[in-house]
């Protein structure tokens, strides 16, 4: 009996004490709910809560690209390497992937997968350390976009909340497109589009199993999954079979596709895709283009392919010919090398000279001032070479280094090797370096050699073609071909001609005095001073580039026509309404001033230069044939223009582009000097491509004894041009209707008489109904009048 009745007390106490604990238990598990639902909505209700719909408007940084019309790219602007892909353009495989490695209940969870979660505890527990995740991919999103990295308690409750919010704000793949263009996959890269691009070379919809599971596998750690990296083969391999088999499991992948990928190596591509090519300048046109058409603030969020007019080719030689023309330049004048040695017992007398230089009514002009080396000390370490000089009124040290100085020493040869004591150098008496000097307490620098710009357009759609702002251009640099503002010289005399064809009242074979005269106390010279040729016609003037008649005819057509003209054939700079302004005296940019004579061969149209084509375009409607008309806006007759092309000619045949000659082709064009040889230019011009060439400092500087255009930037203009003859199509200037030939006689320019020698005539275009009508006198009759104007005339 007691022991019957001793199990039924046992019975009985593990009832009390079960009902207990199941009281005990029920009222934690309310208590737990209430606590739960308590930090729930403490932390749902919390007003600094990220915001759902943050995301429903999602506009992710991407890169945006120039490329050609031939599809090389040529440049990028971006914060995060990524390109957005919309969820139908997604291959399926690789969403299987994806999901299948990360969160292969993704499409049956509302955001929060409670078995992955307690599965990834009890394996985290057995393990005895974290080896399982249990975040599903609404997760990732909300860690991504909407949360820091902290690892508190708080934002994994916000981490639940929102993933939850999420799912019933935004459909499964409106969550996936989230994730799949967010996401970091390695290297600088973001979404799967330019993770594909990067490590394979391909369209996300090109890739192969093998390459999906790969990029499936990197989520999980980009940098040591990389398969770009020797040291991650194993690992990423391991990882891709992983993957692999996940997708075999869920029925995504049959067993013998998976194993023929498991079987195969990983191949990625060595070079960066797309590859880039060098061309700095076109990255600023680009970034310049973007920013004014949807704003600064957009920049980065654009996603853009922008197409540019520039021709690589022709990129590339302008710049070859713009830096061989610049280095030949440094070597005539001296720069980065030495100017002249004097002996060791003579220096002390060449400071004096330099100082008594200085003493002269007229010192050197500046910044660049010659200087005698009296020691000369190697780099050490981070500190550059340095040469102590004496410059006659002072001493510093001139540092050698930086990029200019790559320019002089392409070798890389040491001080000592370059330079000795008694050498004169070209130094500028300020220092733009972090280096201090060690030898001297001022710092100089070495001269820096001239700059220069190139410029070329297509007349006929004003495509810029090339575009070259000095010898070394990089991005951001100051590019001097779209805003150096430079004095044109002479080149800027074609305009004054213009508007003297235009008006009817001058012709090609027009008289004018080339004499001194005076204009207000200003006494005009030519640049060989004191020569004056006396009566020469305007062809003659305009291909010997005589200063004098430019004035003249300037006087009479008025400085306001020939503003007019310029402006209207492209040049936007402000010009002073001023005779010297017949001499260049404005300012223009080499842009500008290309563009402008474009105007001439295009037949008198003005259009805009345009750099970028279009954006938003497909690759493949890129090959379009270009319109074979000149574009553009008759702003002058095309039968004066067409003068002034035929004018131009004799520039280079008989005149100051002579050196153009070489090419044996059909070439018209300008050279243009400005005052002190600070600018050297020449434009020279065919049917199809117009160019420019710009040659000076960055200073109020000259170019030095006998630089001007024609010996400084024609060369240029003439190597370019030698490099790309086989892509010119060897057409003419089209001549109006209108446009007649004449023989007339050179001493006057009237008809030439039957009787005169070919020697003293020529063949003359005209303006229909501007032709001469009269018969010039015979030899006889016109050296008398030559006798009378000497007498009583004001001709030479």
């Amino acid at each position: 009996m007691s022991t019957n009745s001793n199990q039924k007390k046992i019975k009985t106490k593990m009832r009390r004490t079960f009902r207990l604990l199941f009281k005990i238990g029920l009222v934690c598990f309310v208590l737990g709910c209430v606590a739960i639902g308590g930090v729930v909505w403490h932390y749902g209700s919390d007003p600094n809560l990220p915001q759902i719909n943050s995301l429903l408007e999602y506009n992710p940084n991407q890169v945006s690209r120039l490329m050609t019309q031939k599809g090389d790219v040529i440049g990028e602007i971006f914060k995060e390497r990524r390109s957005f892909i919309v969820y139908e353009d997604i291959p399926q495989p690789l969403i299987h992937a994806f999901v299948d490695a990360e969160d292969n209940n993704f499409f049956r969870h509302k955001g929060l997968d409670y078995i992955g979660m307690l599965r990834a505890l009890w394996v985290n527990i057995s393990k005895g350390k974290k080896k399982q995740g249990a975040s599903t991919i609404t997760q990732q999103v909300v860690k991504t976009f909407l949360l820091t990295r902290e690892r508190i308690f708080k934002r994994k409750f916000q981490e639940i909340i929102l993933a939850r919010r999420l799912e019933s704000s935004l459909s499964k793949q409106e969550i996936l497109t989230l994730y799949l263009n967010q996401i970091y996959l390695g290297h600088g890269r973001y979404g799967i589009v330019e993770a594909s691009r990067f490590y394979f070379g391909k369209e996300v919809a090109d890739l192969n199993y093998g390459e999906i599971a790969t990029l499936a596998s990197l989520p999980k750690a980009p940098e040591r999954l990389s398969p770009k990296k020797k040291a991650n083969q194993k690992r990423i391999k391991n990882r891709q079979n992983y993957v692999l088999r996940q997708m075999v499991v869920n029925n995504h992948l049959s067993q013998k596709e998976a194993q023929h990928w498991i079987e195969s190596p990983i191949e990625t591509i060595a070079e960066p895709f797309p590859a880039l090519k060098q061309a700095p300048e076109w990255v600023d046109i680009m970034r310049q283009y973007l920013t004014e058409r949807y704003g600064k603030e957009k920049l980065f969020n654009l996603g853009k392919t922008v197409v540019a007019t520039v021709d690589l080719e022709f990129q590339q030689k302008a710049t070859e010919a713009l830096r061989k023309g610049l280095l030949d330049l440094d070597i005539r004048q001296s720069y980065g090398r030495v100017v002249r040695s004097v002996k060791e017992n003579k220096i002390d007398r060449e400071i004096r000279l330099l100082k008594k230089a200085f003493e002269s009514e007229k010192p050197p002009k500046g910044p660049i001032y010659e200087a005698v080396v009296t020691a000369v000390h190697d780099a050490n370490g981070s500190a550059p070479g340095e040469l102590v000089v004496d410059w006659g009124i002072d001493q510093g040290s001139a540092l050698i280094e930086g990029i200019v100085e790559h320019r002089f020493n392409p070798e890389e040869k040491t001080a000592s090797q370059r330079f000795a004591i008694g050498d004169v150098v070209k130094v500028v008496p300020t220092l733009k370096s972090k280096a201090l000097p060690r030898f001297s307490e001022q710092g100089f620098r070495m001269a820096p050699g001239p700059e220069g710009a190139m410029v070329v357009l297509d007349p006929k759609t004003r495509h810029v073609l090339a575009l070259v702002g000095g010898y070394k251009s990089r991005v951001a640099d100051f590019n001097r071909a779209l805003r150096a503002k430079r004095q044109p010289g002479s080149a800027f005399k074609p305009f004054v001609y213009t508007a003297a064809i235009e008006s009817h009242k001058f012709t090609a074979a027009t008289v004018i005095n080339d004499a001194p005269e005076i204009y207000e106390f200003w006494k005009p010279k030519n640049y060989i001073k004191g020569k004056f040729e006396g009566r020469v016609r305007l062809r003659q003037a305009l291909a010997r580039s005589i200063n004098t008649v430019a004035i003249r005819i300037m006087n009479q057509v008025k400085p306001r026509s020939v503003v007019d003209i310029a402006h209207k054939m492209g040049i936007q700079s402000e010009l002073p309404l001023e005779l010297s302004l017949a001499l260049g005296s404005g300012e223009v940019t080499p842009i500008e001033l290309v563009n402008a004579f474009c105007t001439f061969a295009s037949g008198g149209k003005f259009a805009e230069p345009k750099m970028i084509i279009d954006s938003d375009i497909e690759l493949d409607l890129l090959n379009v044939e270009q319109n074979q008309e000149y574009v553009g806006e008759q702003v002058i007759a095309e039968d004066a223009a067409y003068v002034m092309i035929d004018m131009l000619r004799s520039v280079v045949t008989e005149g100051t582009g002579g050196r153009a000659r070489a090419l044996k082709i059909d070439v018209v064009g300008k050279t243009g000097t400005s005052n002190d040889a600070r600018d050297a230019w020449f434009i020279g011009m065919m049917p199809d491509l117009v160019v420019g060439v710009w040659v000076g400092f960055d200073f109020p500087y000259g170019l030095g004894r006998g630089e001007h255009g024609s010996r400084t930037a024609a060369p240029i203009f003439v190597e370019f041009a030698k490099s790309i003859k086989e892509r010119l199509k060897g057409e003419f200037f089209h001549r109006p209707d209108n446009i007649i030939t004449v023989r007339i006689d050179n001493r006057t320019g009237l008809l030439a008489a039957p009787s005169m020698p070919d020697a003293d005539t020529r063949s003359e275009v005209f303006i229909e109904g501007t032709e001469p009508k009269e018969v010039a006198p015979s030899l006889e009759e016109y050296d008398l009048d030559s006798f009378t104007l000497k007498q009583y005339g004001s001709s030479p």
